[in-house]
């Protein structure tokens, strides 16, 4: 589930590009906002890639966590938000805080037998006897 979110952000980051370049620039994030999408697109793909088929799951956390860790406290600062927003805007902060701690879990404890690099690692060709 985590790589399938990943990877939609990713398509819908570069599917609308005006309206992210738009919110980036609305949030403050004026640096080079071309680079961030196309940096935010290519590091969610990847990350959501590689999590799907279980190769490299602490380099593909790292790179989801480098998006969903600041995007979670920029985008959802609900202690900031006026009190009709604030219970809206804390419920979407706390889903983003679960997310992040299952791709934690997955950082700690892999990703299952279920992975392309357990069915590498188990897999073993007998030896030609001579």
């Amino acid at each position: 589930m985590i790589a399938a979110i990943s990877l939609y952000e990713s398509f819908t980051t570069l599917q609308f590009i005006g309206r992210t370049k738009a919110t980036l620039l609305a949030y403050g994030l004026s640096w080079y906002p071309e680079f961030l999408i196309y940096f935010t697109a290519i590091a969610l793909f990847i990350g959501g890639i590689f999590l799907l088929i279980g190769y490299r799951p602490g380099f593909a956390v790292t790179l989801l966590l480098l998006y969903w860790i600041p995007v979670t406290f920029i985008v959802f600062p609900f202690w900031n938000d006026p009190p009709e927003i604030r219970n809206v805007q804390a419920v979407h902060f706390m889903k983003n805080i679960a997310f992040i701690g299952g791709m934690i879990h997955v950082l700690v404890y892999g990703t299952g037998k279920y992975s392309v690099r357990r069915f590498f690692g188990v897999t073993k060709l007998p030896k030609e006897k001579w």
